[in-house]
């Protein structure tokens, strides 16, 4: 799996990951869904997702990765154009969770990665 990691102005390192995640929460109509999904990029502090529900901006979401079943909540905090491989959604976790992904994240240096 290839990742590439990029400096900028931000509060964590982001990585280009592709992982599988399974998301759960409410779409745009208010109904309840868990849907198994990937990511795109990944950081200390949340991460940029394709979700095929359509969802608000501010909602709430559970992710878990697959392989720890770990599950964090995380808020809303970007929404692309929808596509036909499903719609960009941005997080944000309420808290840093830099081990979450799998990977080791530095959540106070934009420079550093480590696995």
């Amino acid at each position: 799996m290839v990742e590439t990691t990029f400096t900028s102005p931000r509060r964590s390192t982001r990585v280009f990951r592709r992982m599988p995640v399974k998301a759960s929460g409410k779409d745009h109509n208010g109904k309840k869904f868990r849907e198994a999904c990937e990511t795109v990029v990944v950081n200390s502090h949340g991460g940029l997702l394709l979700l095929k529900h359509e969802i608000k901006d501010g909602e709430m979401l559970v992710l878990e990765n697959p392989a720890t079943q770990e599950e964090l909540e995380c808020r809303v905090v970007f929404l692309g154009e929808p596509s036909d491989r499903g719609q960009r959604v941005g997080v944000e976790f309420l808290t840093p969770a830099p081990h979450f992904w799998g990977i080791e994240l530095d959540g106070s240096s934009p420079n550093s990665l480590t696995h």
